[in-house]
C-alpha cells in the first residue's frame, strides 16, 4: 500500500485512529486554525486504521524513490485524545521511525520548514522536551 503523496509543499497527516469522527474534525481544525494558509495534506482512509511507525518505514523503503516521502505526520490515537492534539512526526528518510511529538500550534512552522527543507528532521526531534515533545526552540 503505497503511501499518498502530499499536495504541493504541504505535509502528509495520515490518520491511524477512527474510533471518534468529532475528534478528527477537531484535529484538523487545530491545525488549520493554526497558521495563515494549508500546510496539511489530510489522508482519512480505513486502511491506515492502527498502522503503525515501523510498518509505515517499510512501506516508504519498499517504495519506488520518486514516489518516497521524507517525513509525515501521524493522527493517532494520543492525536485524538489530547487537548492540544500532539501529532507524531515520524523520519522515513536520515533516521528512519525516529519520532517526536508535535501540538497543533507547532504544526505550521514545522510543516513550512520541512517541506522547503529549510530545517532537518532531526532539528526539530533534538529539540523536543524529555517527554519527546517540540514545544519551540529555546530562546535562551
Amino acid at each position: 500500500m503505497p503511501l499518498p503523496q502530499p499536495d504541493d509543499l504541504t505535509s502528509l497527516v495520515l490518520r491511524t485512529e477512527f474510533g471518534d469522527e468529532g475528534a478528527w474534525d477537531a484535529v484538523r481544525a487545530a491545525l488549520d486554525a493554526a497558521g495563515d494558509y494549508p500546510h496539511a495534506t489530510y489522508v482519512s482512509e480505513l486502511r491506515y486504521a492502527g498502522v503503525g511507525v515501523e510498518a509505515l518505514v517499510a512501506e516508504e523503503a519498499a517504495a519506488d524513490e520518486d514516489k518516497q516521502i521524507v517525513y509525515m505526520f501521524l493522527a493517532d490515537a494520543a492525536t485524538m485524545k489530547d487537548a492540544g492534539h500532539p501529532l507524531l512526526a515520524v523520519d522515513l528518510s536520515d533516521e528512519p521511525g525516529r519520532t517526536f511529538r508535535v501540538p497543533a500550534r507547532w504544526f505550521p512552522d514545522i510543516s513550512a520548514n520541512l517541506s522547503i527543507a529549510n530545517m532537518d528532521f532531526a532539528e526539530f526531534a533534538d529539540a523536543a522536551d524529555g517527554s519527546g515533545t517540540f514545544h519551540g526552540f529555546d530562546e535562551g
